[in-house]
């Protein structure tokens, strides 16, 4: 049996702002993405069968342990991908990332397991295809494979390095809400654009907010924090968030120059 231990950042958004939605149903954006050193860990192992089959288990009964978990779909995506031999695969997702938060948990997740698979069958893809398979399965991956501070567009897949600054990070949510991006780009598709969305620099926070009294809350405590991708968590830079009733907070945390890795 093989081993092995992935660590997979987080993201925020500093910027968002959406150019259009796309044929394929996916909307074009242009953002600034940043990993942060809040971790979900994914613990990989295989051992031989005589099909390819997966057990998925964890700390977080929020999220599905099947084939809807982004982890399954890499597994599937790799096994097709490469031919591996029949392995019996279990993996244990250790849950730090909160659940539909706009942080890129599942999508972390995702990119995490492909990586973490090409480790342990003696990297079959380089880094090309890897990048490749982290754009079908999803629009953040390619953001958590490589990390840093990145310029991204198209859906999200599109990369370009930009210059690594070290921030301090502090994060905040309403604990019972979460929003999926569906939500979040189609009632950006259903509003109209008047001039106060130049006011936000995530144009996903200025299509949801007035929708969430949570939310309004957070911007009327903290005028300069800024909601990450399709929220609901905001984050603040050299902000210290207090602790208030119904709502997650985690301070001292800080921009980091890579993305997933073996630990």
């Amino acid at each position: 049996m093989k081993k092995i231990k992935i660590q997979c950042p987080a993201k925020i958004n500093l910027t968002l702002k959406v150019i259009g939605k796309r044929p394929d149903g996916y909307h074009d954006i242009d953002s600034i993405m940043q990993t942060i050193n809040l971790f979900d860990y994914l613990t990989i192992s295989t051992e031989r069968s005589k099909l390819n089959e997966i057990s998925l288990s964890g700390t977080n009964n929020e999220i599905p342990y099947d084939e809807k978990n982004l982890v399954y779909k890499a597994w599937k995506m790799f096994t097709e991908k490469t031919n591996i031999r029949p392995s019996k695969i279990n993996v244990f997702i250790e849950k730090n990332i909160p659940v539909a938060a706009g942080l890129a948990g599942g999508s972390t997740d995702g990119a995490g397991m492909i990586y973490g698979l090409n480790k342990l069958f003696d990297e079959p893809l380089n880094r090309e295809e890897l990048h490749e398979l982290c754009a079908r399965l999803g629009s953040d991956l390619n953001l958590c494979l490589e990390g840093g501070k990145q310029k991204t567009s198209g859906r999200g897949e599109i990369l370009e390095k930009l210059s690594f600054q070290e921030l301090k990070i502090s994060l905040i949510k309403p604990k019972n809400l979460g929003i999926s991006a569906k939500e979040a780009y189609t009632k950006f598709s259903a509003k109209i654009k008047n001039s106060d969305r130049d006011l936000f620099l995530n144009d996903l926070e200025w299509a949801i907010i007035n929708d969430y009294k949570s939310l309004q809350y957070i911007k009327k405590l903290y005028p300069n924090a800024v909601m990450s991708g399709s929220g609901p968590t905001y984050f603040g830079i050299n902000i210290n968030f207090k602790k208030h009733n119904g709502y997650w907070t985690k301070n001292d945390l800080k921009s980091i120059p890579y993305g997933i890795k073996e630990i």
